[in-house]
């Protein structure tokens, strides 16, 4: 069992190969310093809140992983406890591989990207999904998402850690893009309309 938070990804192997590659120190003094986050703070909320994607790992009972991109509404993915996440669950392909992972093995992983401003942040946690429950899917949904809500995600957080941008490709939303082209249409009409008053 985990004696603090970064122990769910510092396993022992982990810590022998950075001890062997010279980077145990520096992350043992993190550890002995404020360490890895276990409850959502307002800087964590706020990211949360632009968040319209994510990644959610899981694994079958014999550890076999699989990771799902997750895709909603900016905010979809909830804080409904100090420790607990929650997200609807829409309708897609029928495969249920997460759903049917998590019946057996509820550990479970997010990995929480903005590639507009670089930055990353990883979840260990557990998660069930839970059924038939009107009252959180209400909650989770969003009446302008053009989508169903066929279940809840509960996800526990037991740790979680901010990665440094490096090696992030910077990735602009479709919707920010199509904005900059309509406003770079109008100046260059503007432009046409300058030029042909002055010929």
């Amino acid at each position: 069992m985990a004696t603090i938070a970064s122990d769910v990804a510092f396993t022992p192997a982990v810590k022998t190969i950075q001890t062997a590659k010279g980077s145990r120190s520096a992350y043992g003094r993190m550890e002995r310093g404020q360490g890895w986050q276990t409850q959502v703070t307002p800087d964590m909320a706020d990211f949360l809140s632009k968040l319209d994607m994510f990644y959610l790992g899981t694994a079958t009972a014999e550890g076999q992983p699989y990771v799902q991109y997750r895709g909603g509404p900016a905010g979809f993915l909830k804080i409904i406890g100090q420790s607990t996440l929650a997200f609807a669950d829409f309708g897609g392909n029928q495969q249920y591989l997460s759903v049917g992972n998590l019946s057996e093995n509820p550990k479970a992983f997010l990995f929480l990207m903005d590639y507009e401003n670089r930055r990353r942040v990883k979840v260990w946690g557990r998660a069930r999904v839970v059924e038939g429950d009107d009252l959180l899917n209400a909650k989770l949904s969003d009446p302008s998402y053009p989508a169903a809500v066929e279940r809840a995600i509960v996800f526990e957080i037991e740790a979680w850690d901010i990665n440094c941008p490096q090696h992030i490709h910077r990735r602009i939303p479709e919707s920010k893009v199509e904005l900059e082209i309509e406003r770079l249409k109008r100046e260059i009409d503007d432009l046409k309309a300058r030029l042909g008053d002055a010929a």
